[in-house]
Order: C-alpha cells, then sequence, then structure tokens
C-alpha cells in the first residue's frame, strides 16, 4: 500500500510517501512562501527520490481542514490534478486526526489546536492509550477561554499536549497548569507524514471518494463572507 500525502491546512506545507506505514519519502517547508509556489514541486521531489511513480500510488491522502481556506484550495486542487488521470482514490483526513499520529507512542491526551485568529482556535482533544488513538470530540471552533474551560476538566493527573499552529498561542492562557506541555518542535506543526498514517492507520474504515468528489471541510464561513453576512445583518 503506497500512500501520497499532503498537508497545506496552514502556513507549513508537506507532503509524504508512506508505503506499508513506513515512510519512504517527506518534504517539509516553512518559508511563508505560498503554497502555489513550493507544493507541486515537493511532490515531484519526493516521487523522483523515492524512486516512485505517480500510477504506483494506490491513494492521495490530504488534509481538508479545518485550516486556511487558500492553503486547502490550493492542495486540493493539486490532488484532484494528480489523482483524476489516473483515477487514484482519495483520502479525505481531518487537519486535527493527522496532528495526533505524531503522538501515538506515548500515554497523553492531545489537544490540537490550530489559530483561526480573532482569539479563536480550531481544536479537537485525542486520548492516546498503549497505541490507541480515542477521539473525545468532534472539530469545533472555540473562542480561547471555552477552550480553556474545556482543557480544566481533564485530570490533573493526565498530561496533555498541545500541538498545532495555535499551540503556543494557547498555551499563554494554560501555562499555570503543571499537567500541560507543548509538543516539542519537530512534533508540534501539522504534517503530511500524520495525514498519511491517520489514512494508512484507519485503511479499513475510512472511505474513498473520487477526486471530483473531495471537497474542504470548513468550521465557519470564510473572512468575505462572514463580512458580507455582518453587513447584511446591520442593514435588516
Amino acid at each position: 500500500m503506497k500512500i501520497l500525502s499532503i498537508e497545506c491546512s496552514a502556513t507549513p506545507a508537506s507532503c509524504a510517501i508512506i508505503e506499508d506505514g513506513k515512510i519512504k519519502a517527506s518534504s517539509f517547508i516553512n518559508a511563508k512562501l505560498t503554497h502555489s509556489q513550493t507544493l507541486m514541486q515537493m511532490i515531484i521531489n519526493a516521487l523522483d527520490n523515492s524512486a516512485t511513480k505517480l500510477c504506483d500510488i494506490d491513494s492521495i491522502a490530504i488534509a481538508v481542514g479545518p485550516g486556511s481556506f487558500t492553503g486547502l484550495r490550493i492542495g486540493i486542487s493539486a490532488v484532484k490534478g494528480l489523482a483524476a488521470p489516473n483515477d487514484i482514490p482519495c483520502i479525505p483526513v481531518s487537519t486535527l486526526d493527522g496532528m495526533a499520529q505524531a503522538f501515538i507512542d506515548r500515554d497523553c491526551i492531545v489537544c490540537a489546536v490550530m489559530d483561526a485568529r480573532c482569539n479563536q482556535f480550531y481544536n479537537a482533544l485525542f486520548e492516546i492509550k498503549d497505541g490507541v488513538i480515542t477521539r473525545l470530540c468532534d472539530d469545533r471552533a472555540l473562542m480561547c477561554n471555552e477552550l480553556k474551560q474545556d482543557i480544566t476538566k481533564i485530570s490533573p493527573e493526565q498530561k496533555i499536549i498541545i500541538c498545532g499552529d495555535g499551540a503556543d498561542l494557547f498555551y499563554k492562557s494554560v501555562n499555570d497548569m503543571p499537567n500541560v506541555f507543548v509538543a516539542p518542535e519537530v512534533l508540534k506543526l501539522q504534517s503530511a507524514v500524520g495525514v498519511g498514517m491517520y489514512a494508512y492507520r484507519n485503511i479499513d474504515t475510512i472511505s474513498t471518494v473520487s477526486p471530483n468528489d473531495l471537497l474542504p471541510t470548513y468550521l465557519r464561513l470564510p473572512q468575505a463572507e462572514r463580512e458580507l453576512k455582518a453587513k447584511t445583518e446591520d442593514k435588516k
């Protein structure tokens, strides 16, 4: 089983090739370049450097959200272009599910957070025990104080690891809790390796979609639509 995985839901962009649960190739960049500049070349390099042809890929996994509206659209458009000519099945993966995979080797609560701006975070909580990841809630968009209230309900005996591009920002609100830690830098940010490993570990239970049916998952309206909605409501 060969899976090409892609992650560009936030500032970092990455791709990976997972073969039978092993990382065959991976590439990660966090240089604040647009994904349209970097993503396709990263994918080409990963395929070339691992001696893998696109026709050898069994499925393409991609983080479909939550995340940056522009980043998600670029990533999904790239996957459609790659998958359609070869009719490669696509695996939509929650950005937050992919983030939790990095901590499968430790018993903890993973608090995956993405900065959604305006003091709000995209978030999901996961419990990891004996190598099994269990979701504790759906993907959601919460205000900082709402997420903090959820965190304080967790037993102080459980280690909580905060990861994601919003980790450092959210940690400022809970740094007085001795059982809460920010993930180490090498594991903190979203990564295509996590997306690919989620797809591989759950391949028997998740559903694939055709390239035409691959869509982003938004937890809130894009900013332009929110502003238009606010103006419309103000006129009423």
